[in-house]
Formats: structure tokens, C-alpha cells, sequence
């Protein structure tokens, strides 16, 4: 298929960035004064800030309020996050870091431990029963949370951001933000941008293969670079397993799709692009229109492959009830084989299967190519959720001295710089008797997640810079940033040579074209067409369907909202360019 030779030229300029180490940071200005304050907009921060500052001198952008300014927020806490010192989510060290440096309040309506959806229940609840909205509030992608996104611009209540983005936003925020300006795209309405993106890493969750090694050296055998190649490997595996194991206790291939094929761990879409296509996600097709790639041709091809595959035992026999954490559960027992992954793999969850198995070794492969040569893996987007601001909030720009400080200092901090070793002494660090220091469990206390404490998601992130690291790590240099340090020390040792297999097919990785809020006949129908596409496919690969099931899918997804669903896509695509 035409569509998976084709590049967004988007993509293509994101992918380069990342692969030749270029600099996402230009006109950075170090926003800070030496004493660990945040300079004066009008010394350094974007030029339009930098205007706005000169021309009036009331202008409502502060380093440091006085006296201070609130903003109110809610929560959805991350089940695994540790408190201490008596500490919660809403008051705890970053709270008081934001009073005391900034001169910012953060207050909270409300918090809830943010499981089983409880966050998005319990942010429509106060939605419909009409209670007060917060001023700021971070929202998570994927299923739920971001048709909650949607929807709380669609109240009304919160205002476009764009304006102040421009006015407000230093140079380190904007050039980390104009990586990928599509990142934009969900939240623009009638050309106004209704929130501000949640910048995450580049290639997070752009996946390769992770294959036993000493499995493949104690067999003789060469890292597969074709799907024939996989096969023999796979079957091997099984049937000549090197540990002894039974083929019946050997997992070749570890993947589930339990409730897609296109997901960060453990699925099988890159068995799609081996054919021409990725599942489950928006791709360019041949005419240069959108298209669902599930109903392209190809995917017929993908399917008969995994159903070979499952007939031959070379991928779990209940794989239809697997998800991604259940695929990494014999990868860590020591009888998978092969499983696909991000590039940090190694440092969680394959780290553990020494533990069980001694002497097991993971390595990362690239992704093998389809019969007509053909590769291809689900791009990942540089975000991780959306911040909204209410119209009603009495200092907007507020958020943005926050914000600015922490794209600052905490982005990517330089050596020397007043984050370089750690944030908050007795949390995320802490120093020995020698003054050196300490990470992790060595910690009195133990380590806390204070990424989970920022108002915004994880902080800040610039998409390139962890990728930049790695690159420097893979070269052989040692590390000297507080980041490049992290990466080595908490990503596992392989990641720097599986950050460079993932670059070396950058034209492989393909992202979901169609970021958007939900069209009309999403929002009715969608789940409907998603529940038979995904019955369908397992159907085929368990033999309950013939494989010609798959074209009466594609006629039934059509005529039940496809084609007009395809039709809203392409209307917003085309807006879009």
C-alpha cells in the first residue's frame, strides 16, 4: 500500500530532529538570575512577553507575585505515587516551593485517586451538578480522557490560550512546543486554541523487538530482519528451546490484543506494516486522504499471518484476553522469546528476568520487514495530555511564571545549574555525609515521584532532549546533564543502543494522522465500529471466521458510520493544511 511509503513532512522534519542531535532549545535565555529566581520577562523571556513587559509597565506577567496570586486546580492521583513527611497532593513540598519562589497558591478543589476512571467520573460529576470549575486543569490523553478534554471545552468555560501562549510563553517553551506544531491540532476550534498541549518525549512509545540473546547464541541463529527470518527464529524457540523448556511452556512471540492491535507494548501492529498498513489509527492513503487503517487490504494479509502464528503456538494461545501488562509477564518468568516495546524496556519490565532466569540477556532488534519489504510501527505523539484554563481565572498569566520556571530549570537542567543534582533535597535526591548524591532507595525514606506533584503533567518536557541523551550515551561519552545521568542510571543499561535500532528506521514509524476532537459520527458510532473490527479479527486469527470475513467487515464498518466517519475526517484534514 502507497500509504505506508508516504511521510507527513511534519513527521519527517520531527523524526530528523531527534535522529541528528539538533538543538530544540535555540534563543534559550536561561531565565534565571543565579540565585535561583526567575528572571524579568523583558530580560530574556519571548519577545512578545518581552514587548508587553517594556511597553507597560503594569503588565500583569510577575517573577514573583506579592503578595501572592491563587491558582486553583484539581487532582487525579496516580495510584502508585508515595507521600511523606505527612504529606499530600495538596500541600506538600512542590505547593510550598510554588508559594515561596513564585508567589503562587495552588489551591485544590478537590483530589481522587485516579483509578478505574474515578478522576473522569468524578470531573463530570462536577461538570453536570454545575460546581465551581478550577482555574487550571491538566487532562490525560487516551480513551476517556480525551473525549473529557472535548467536552470541557465545550462547556464554555474555558478560554482560548493561544493569545496568551504568544504573549506570555518563554523562548524555551515555544521552540520545545514548534517541534511538532500539529501537537496543537485537538484543541483548536473555529481556529482559536482552546488549551495548551502537555509536551511529552519523542518516540516514548515508538516500539522495536526485544529478543532473548543468549537464546539466539546458544541456537546458532541471527536476529531476524525479515518475517521468514522471525518465523525460523520463533520456531526454534519453541521447539529446540535452549533452557530446556517444553514447547508447550515456550511463548515465541509475546503480544495480546485484548482490546486493540495498536498499542505501547506487547501488540501486533508492526505485523500490520509489515504488510502495508497500521491498525487501529488514521493513516495517509494512496490519494493523499485519511483512511482507517484497519480496512485497508493489507490488514487481510496481517491477519492470516497472526492466525499461522497462533496455530503454530508461536503466540500465546489466550492472547485475545492479554494486555500489555500481561504480555511482559513471561518475558519476566523466562519463557517468551521475543516482545515488542519501547526503546526503555529494558530498564522496566525486562530488567527482571535475570532475576528468574540467570544469565537471560535481552537485546534490541529493529523491526523486520514484510515480504515486499515493507516495515512499519505505530508513531508516537509528542504529548501526554492537555491543560485547559477558565475563563473566570483572575491571573492566567500566572500559570505561565510557573511554567516558564520549570522549561527553565527543570526541562533539562546543565551541570552546575540549581536543579543539576535534583529538585527537592529528601525526595527525588538526597546527599550522603560526603556530599554526594543519593537516588532512589539510598534515599532516607525512600525516593518520591515529585513529577506527579507539578501542576502540569511530569513538569516540563522538551520531546527531543531524552532522545538526544541516549544519542550521546550510545556514542560512548559519559554523562554530564542531570537528564543523560537519569537515562543511564534508571533506563537499564541496553537503552541507549535500542534508542539507536528506533532511529535507525526513522521512516517507519507512522503517526495517527487525525488528531482532531471527536467528529460527530465518532462520538455515535464509533464504538460500535471499533467493537466489530476487534470481534472480527479474532475471530479470523482463532479460525472461527474464514479470512473472508474480513471483507464482509469492511463492507458492515462502511455502511455503519465508516464512510461518514471518513468523510468528517478528511473534511478537518483538509482544514487543517
Amino acid at each position: 500500500m502507497k500509504a505506508m511509503t508516504r511521510k507527513s513532512a511534519l513527521a519527517a522534519a520531527a523524526l530528523m530532529l531527534a535522529a541528528t542531535g539538533l538543538s530544540a532549545c535555540s534563543g534559550s535565555n536561561g531565565n534565571n538570575d543565579g540565585n535561583g529566581n526567575a528572571a524579568s520577562p523583558s530580560a530574556g523571556t519571548s519577545p512578545s512577553a518581552s514587548a508587553s513587559a517594556s511597553s507597560s509597565p503594569a503588565s500583569a506577567y510577575k517573577d514573583k507575585y506579592d503578595p501572592p496570586v491563587t491558582i486553583s486546580t484539581v487532582w487525579g492521583v496516580d495510584p502508585a505515587l508515595k507521600f511523606k513527611n505527612g504529606e499530600s497532593i495538596e500541600n506538600n513540598v512542590a505547593t510550598k516551593w510554588a508559594l515561596d519562589t513564585l508567589g503562587i497558591k495552588i489551591e485544590s478543589l478537590w483530589s481522587v485517586t485516579d483509578s478505574n476512571n474515578a478522576f473522569v467520573t468524578k470531573m463530570r460529576l462536577a461538570m453536570s451538578s454545575s460546581q465551581k470549575l478550577p482555574d487550571v486543569v491538566t487532562i490525560g490523553t487516551g480513551g476517556d480522557y480525551d473525549q473529557l478534554a472535548q467536552d470541557l471545552i465545550d462547556t464554555g468555560k474555558f478560554r482560548e490560550v493561544g493569545t496568551l501562549f504568544d504573549q506570555y510563553a518563554n523562548d524555551k517553551w515555544k521552540a520545545a512546543m514548534e517541534l511538532d506544531p500539529n501537537v496543537w491540532n485537538p484543541y483548536i476550534r473555529d481556529g482559536k486554541k482552546m488549551g495548551i498541549p502537555v509536551l511529552d518525549y519523542a518516540y516514548n512509545h515508538d516500539y522495536l523487538l526485544w529478543i532473548r540473546q543468549d537464546w539466539l547464541d546458544k541456537l546458532g541463529l541471527q536476529a531476524p530482519k525479515t518475517l521468514d527470518d522471525l518465523e525460523k527464529v520463533m520456531d526454534a524457540f519453541k521447539n529446540k528451546n535452549p533452557d530446556g523448556l517444553k514447547p508447550d511452556k515456550v511463548i515465541p512471540l509475546s503480544i495480546g490484543f485484548k482490546t486493540t492491535m495498536n498499542t505501547w507494548m506487547g501488540d501486533p501492529s508492526w505485523v500490520f506494516g509489515a504488510y502495508g498498513t497500521i491498525p487501529d489509527q488514521w493513516n495517509v492513503a494512496a490519494d493523499g486522504s485519511l483512511e482507517w487503517g484497519s480496512i485497508n487490504p493489507a490488514s487481510k494479509q496481517a491477519l492470516q499471518k497472526l492466525k499461522e502464528w497462533r496455530d503454530k503456538g508461536y503466540i500465546p494461545t489466550e492472547a485475545a484476553l492479554w494486555d500489555e501488562n500481561k504480555t511482559s509477564e513471561p518475558a519476566i518468568a523466562g519463557t517468551a522469546g521475543i516482545i515488542p516495546g519501547p526503546y526503555w524496556m529494558s530498564g522496566w519490565p525486562l530488567q527482571d528476568t535475570a532475576k528468574n532466569v540467570p544469565g537471560a540477556v535481552w537485546k534490541p532488534y529493529a523491526i523486520p520487514t514484510g515480504p515486499d519489504g515493507k516495515a512499519g510501527r505505530h508513531g508516537t505523539n509528542f504529548t501526554s495530555g492537555v491543560t485547559l484554563i477558565n475563563k473566570d481565572m483572575e491571573h492566567p498569566e500566572a500559570l505561565f511564571t510557573y511554567q516558564n520556571y520549570l522549561f527553565d530549570n527543570l526541562a533539562d537542567p546543565q551541570p552546575g545549574s540549581q536543579w543539576d543534582i535534583g529538585v527537592f533535597k529528601g525526595y527525588d535526591y538526597d546527599l550522603d555525609a560526603s556530599g554526594n548524591p543519593l537516588y532512589l532507595d539510598k534515599i532516607p525514606g525512600g525516593e518520591v515521584n515529585i513529577n506527579r506533584y507539578w501542576l502540569v503533567k511530569d513538569g516540563a518536557r522538551i520531546p527531543d532532549a531524552q532522545m538526544k541523551a541516549l544519542q550521546k550515551l550510545a556514542s560512548g561519552a559519559e554523562p554530564t546533564t542531570r537528564l543523560e545521568k537519569e537515562v543511564k542510571n534508571n533506563y537499564g543499561a541496553e537503552t541507549p543502543a535500542a534508542a539507536q535500532v528506533l532511529l535507525s528506521q526513522p521512516d517507519i514509524s507512522f503517526k495517527d494522522m487525525y488528531t482532531g476532537p471527536a467528529t460527530p459520527t465518532m462520538t455515535s458510532k464509533q464504538d460500535y465500529l471499533r467493537k466489530i473490527e476487534l470481534q472480527t479479527f479474532n475471530e479470523i486469527i482463532y479460525g472461527k471466521k474464514d479470512i473472508s470475513a474480513f471483507d464482509k467487515f469492511v463492507s458492515d464498518w462502511k455502511s455503519a458510520g465508516g464512510d461518514k466517519m471518513t468523510q468528517e475526517v478528511n473534511e478537518w484534514y483538509k482544514s487543517m493544511k
